[in-house]
């Protein structure tokens, strides 16, 4: 399985997940031009969330969530903003969570952790 694939299916698996949890997914894959990408909006009860999914093979490299540099949390922390305001979310309560996933090559999840106010 390539590393899109590998990614992609992560990403369903964290959706998933995160509805059985009670999150009510607004979007995913949201993109503003060359800036980047939030893996997956969702509201947990009032409360806005922007999370980003970390697929592992292996914690070789460290846990998934290592791998949101802060460069990466400034980036989401941005794109947030902008969705936001197009969005005309005021006032509402926003949360920044990672979803952490183990999973082999060919698609089976070892393990799955939700890191609410990640960053």
């Amino acid at each position: 399985m390539n590393n899109r694939t590998y990614g992609d299916l992560g990403e369903e698996t964290a959706a998933a997940y995160l509805a059985r949890k009670g999150y009510r997914i607004i979007t995913r894959n949201f993109r503003v031009g060359r800036m980047g990408e939030i893996d997956i909006i969702a509201r947990d009860g009032d409360t806005l969330c922007f999370i980003e999914v970390k697929t592992r093979s292996s914690f070789s490299f460290g846990s998934p969530a290592q791998a949101v540099s802060g460069q990466k949390q400034a980036t989401i922390r941005r794109i947030a903003h902008f969705y936001m305001q197009n969005n005309r979310y005021y006032d509402v309560p926003v949360r920044f969570d990672i979803v952490e996933l183990l999973m082999d090559r060919e698609g089976n999840t070892k393990d799955i952790t939700l890191i609410q106010n990640a960053f």
